[in-house]
């Protein structure tokens, strides 16, 4: 039996899980999303992903209709029809059913959907081993235009950087801003660490301000690490001790060699393992009960 999906107040088998081709989010990218993780019955850090939902909408001036309370039920709801305690949850509000033109006011009413299902980004040995990652010549968007930390349906900008990397042999990018700062990767944040100090771009420099990223910077304070949100370049990645990605459902993977320069020495560091090994433990407790 296939998955049940909540599609604007209802529940419905996925093969009759429908969008209208006129909707906006499918001719326009005009829409914003979550993706959400469950473990052991606990979808973690929800108020945090709706909040930033909520955000993103009011960014683009999309209003959801419904409440954020509704839309954690919503959320909740959709893992229990499916008998999920371990999940990836994907929520999404589109403009909804309009015309051809670009003209948001003539679309009818937002389109809801949330899906949960699982999610593998990869492979399990590269937890062990760690990632070798490039920077792209696919520059990330700036805030003058598609700012990055409203997390949008318009995602062309992040898969042309993940074709580059495909292109490569590697599994991820980094986007640079148009000064040449280290960014984000494709779909996940960056860290570094060096001589005891964490590092991560700053949200300003334009990068979606991750719910995992969030977390691993409290957790890492909660140690007594001093974490620095600032301007880094490829240089400070390359002559970092380590370095580390973070991500809904990448969770913290390490990264051992960028443009062919290796980090650190070779392997995953301390200071990854540590708040590895916390940020599992957090997800145990830090959740809304399905």
């Amino acid at each position: 039996m296939g998955l049940l999906i909540y599609l604007n107040g209802e529940f419905v088998p996925e093969e009759e899980a429908k969008v209208s081709v006129f909707d906006h989010g499918y001719l326009y990218g005009d829409g914003v999303f979550e993706g959400i993780r469950a473990y052991n019955g606990l979808v973690f850090r929800l108020k945090q992903h709706i909040d930033r939902l909520y955000d993103s909408a009011k960014a683009i001036n999309l209003e959801i209709p419904y409440t954020r309370d509704k839309m954690s039920q919503v959320v909740c709801e959709t893992c229990r029809r499916n008998n999920l305690r371990d999940a990836y949850i994907r929520l999404v509000v589109s403009r909804g059913k309009g015309d051809l033109g670009l003209d948001p006011r003539k679309c009818e009413a937002p389109t809801v959907v949330c899906m949960a299902s699982s999610i593998t980004l990869y492979p399990q040995e590269l937890y062990k081993t760690g990632l070798d990652v490039i920077t792209v010549p696919t520059r990330r968007n700036i805030a003058e235009g598609v700012n990055p930390r409203i997390k949008s349906l318009n995602y062309l900008n992040n898969i042309m950087a993940k074709m580059e990397a495909a292109i490569a042999g590697v599994e991820e990018a980094i986007l640079l801003t148009q000064e040449g700062y280290v960014a984000e990767c494709t779909g996940d944040n960056i860290f570094m660490a060096r001589d005891g100090v964490v590092k991560t771009p700053a949200t300003h420099l334009g990068m979606l301000q991750g719910v995992t990223r969030d977390a691993v910077i409290e957790l890492a304070r909660k140690r007594g690490i001093r974490v620095e949100e600032t301007v880094l370049t490829r240089y400070d990645f390359f002559t970092a001790d380590e370095c580390w990605l973070t991500g809904t459902a990448a969770e913290l993977i390490p990264v051992v060699k960028i443009d062919n320069r290796v980090i650190g020495d070779g392997r995953p560091g301390p200071i990854f393992a540590a708040l590895l090994e916390d940020y599992r433990e957090l997800v145990k407790d830090d959740g809304a009960e399905i």
